[in-house]
């Protein structure tokens, strides 16, 4: 199954579905910016909310996606990337340091600490069941639970109270 798919799968509510879509978008969005340094983030959100988010494209189905939580999510993780890194270096053990996370395991927990740390609107429990979700339609090992693991020390760290 995509990832795509996944997303699409997860949650039957309309809006809920609509936010889970957004995520997986951001993350999509955010390695496309990642292989591509020279894009503009502005550009590429526009190319996904008009080309590809409630559209087939390959035989896969992007969901529509809640097209501000989407946006804010890229614009947000490209802005303060490297607080977000520093915040996940610190939820990280001494042996897994942040650079040897895999690309799309780095973005997910990036874009998961950038909506724990930013949206205070979406409670943590949803945030981190969501980006582990995620995680799980990309990885079939341990990336999963170190993405849990990480964004549960995040989570602790930045939201204990909405815990």
């Amino acid at each position: 199954m995509s990832a795509a798919a996944a997303a699409d799968q997860r949650e039957p509510q309309s809006g809920s579905r609509r936010r889970s879509v957004a995520r997986l978008a951001a993350v999509q969005a955010l390695y496309q910016l990642a292989l591509n340094p020279g894009l503009d983030p502005v550009s590429v959100i526009g190319e996904f909310v008009h080309h590809r988010l409630g559209r087939e494209i390959d035989g896969d189905v992007y969901g529509e996606a809640d097209e501000a939580l989407f946006g804010d999510l890229v614009r947000g993780v490209v802005r303060h990337r490297e607080h977000l890194d520093q915040m996940i270096a610190a939820a990280l053990s001494e042996d897994w340091p942040l650079s040897r996370l895999e690309m799309i395991l780095r973005l997910i927990v990036e874009t998961a600490a950038y909506e724990l740390a930013h949206r205070p609107d979406i409670p943590p429990r949803v945030t981190l069941a969501e980006y582990v979700a995620i995680a799980h339609a990309f990885f079939d090992g341990k990336e999963p639970v170190l993405a849990n693991g990480v964004l549960n020390r995040l989570a602790r760290a930045l939201r204990a109270a909405d815990l």
